[in-house]
């Protein structure tokens, strides 16, 4: 009943008195807001919290006011709901000792499409856990959709490893993505996102590209595949490669550029980032007269990949200096940091094969992207989607957030030299 005072549910507030939950259901329109605090302003009420979110034009207002008279606030509030077509709940909240400050993670669940079973069994795996949800919102509905669950939790760093890979296997189970990342500062401000290049910035294999002008494409893949799943040494299995190029004219490489294809949502991901101040490197164990070129398209600050020798404009089927291997990849990782005044922890490493592990491991949030099994066991988070972009929402940004930045500089370019504001609304 609107305006009802239930005095027997359970529940805490911060120590030092009582507390009334007054919760706001309807139709959402503008005004709802100020009218609720309005009615609440002739009372003695404090706000203590408030939450409020629209989903599909319905309106849930929560707010949690401490008074010393809980009746006389739930009083006043009675009535005042039905002329705004809504329906007005108050609920008395008695003391509670403090408790101990729980760990906080966000979960971030990737579907499409994303089904209410899969909601309903990832959140009973943190239910078993202990973790409580907080807060839900979206993140995305396009070209995934992502849904984001704050989650506080009493655990170890262990148990903490131990629900992500629950998260991740239930999730596997309904053909979907999950995420788990820390909560707090770790998600705020500046950071570095390294990201490998073949299968990962980009849809090929490089060494495979230009294998192909040498006329041992399979022969090249075989051996890339075996080494991304971690089975064959990768600097060996390098040195192998590189050796199929013997006697190949330069030439080649300007072909292979122009063959190269961004994995999609590659270039949204870059140009988002860097909107948000963040760094970008590639750290490649491919070859630096590919992916220079294409760091330099994609604004990328730091590159790390191998070089190839050449002798009268051939390839030897050698290299030059040492090989960027996993090791070389997490030593990048760090030089970058260190050079960018970034703490490890504020890093973020992507990729796929068995030699971005260390570089995955080394940073403060380790993704596999439609990375080998290996891979996807010892990442932070793992995405299975095609779209390079679907990093965004674990990084908080909602989808809405990079298509409003698209949106505000096609209105800059459109504005005349002079500074004059654009025309229209």
């Amino acid at each position: 009943m609107p305006g009802t005072l239930d005095d027997t549910s359970p529940g805490a507030v911060p120590a030092g008195g009582p507390a009334l939950l007054v919760t706001v259901t309807g139709a959402d329109r503008p005004g709802v807001t100020s009218a609720l605090f309005t009615e609440l302003a002739g009372t003695d009420a404090q706000v203590l919290d408030v939450e409020q979110v629209v989903v599909g034009g319905v309106l849930t207002l929560a707010v949690l006011v401490g008074t010393a008279e809980p009746a006389g606030v739930a009083s006043a509030l009675a009535g005042w709901g039905e002329p705004h077509g809504l329906e007005v709940t108050c609920t008395v909240r008695e003391p509670a000792a403090p408790a101990a400050r729980p760990r906080r993670l966000h979960v971030t669940l990737l579907g499409a499409p994303l089904r209410p079973a899969a909601i309903a069994r990832t959140t009973a795996v943190l239910a078993e856990r202990g973790a409580n949800v907080d807060r839900v919102r979206r993140m995305s509905s396009t070209p995934v959709t992502s849904v984001e669950f704050d989650v506080s939790v009493d655990a170890t760093a262990e148990e903490v490893l131990d629900l992500r890979r629950a998260l991740a296997a239930e999730a596997g189970r309904h053909g979907l993505d999950a995420a788990v990342s820390p909560g707090g500062l770790a998600r705020m401000g500046r950071r570095l996102v390294v990201m490998d290049v073949d299968s990962t910035l980009i849809r090929q294999e490089v060494i495979e590209l230009l294998a192909a002008h040498a006329g041992r494409e399979a022969e090249v893949a075989a051996v890339t595949e075996r080494a991304m799943r971690g089975e064959i040494d990768f600097a060996a299995s390098l040195l192998q490669r590189v050796a199929c190029l013997e006697g190949l004219d330069t030439s080649v490489v300007e072909r292979v550029r122009e063959a190269v294809v961004l994995t999609p949502g590659a270039r949204t991901l870059c140009r988002t980032l860097h909107r948000l101040g963040f760094t970008l490197a590639l750290v490649s164990g491919g070859f630096l007269e590919v992916v220079g070129p294409l760091a330099a398209e994609l604004g990328i600050a730091h590159v790390r990949a191998n070089r190839l020798q050449v002798v009268h404009g051939r390839f030897t089927g050698r290299l030059l200096g040492p090989v960027v291997d996993r090791a070389a990849k997490a030593a990048a990782l760090r030089e970058f940091a260190a050079a960018e005044g970034v703490p490890l922890h504020r890093t973020v490493a992507i990729g796929d094969g068995a030699n971005d592990l260390d570089m995955i491991g080394a940073a403060g949030l380790g993704i596999a992207f439609n990375a080998k099994p290996v891979v996807r066991e010892q990442a932070d988070a793992a995405l299975n989607v095609p779209y390079l972009d679907a990093v965004l929402p674990l990084l908080g940004i909602t989808r809405e957030d990079v298509e409003d930045a698209d949106l505000a500089d096609e209105a800059l370019a459109r504005t005349p030299s002079t500074g004059a504001a654009p025309a229209g609304r």
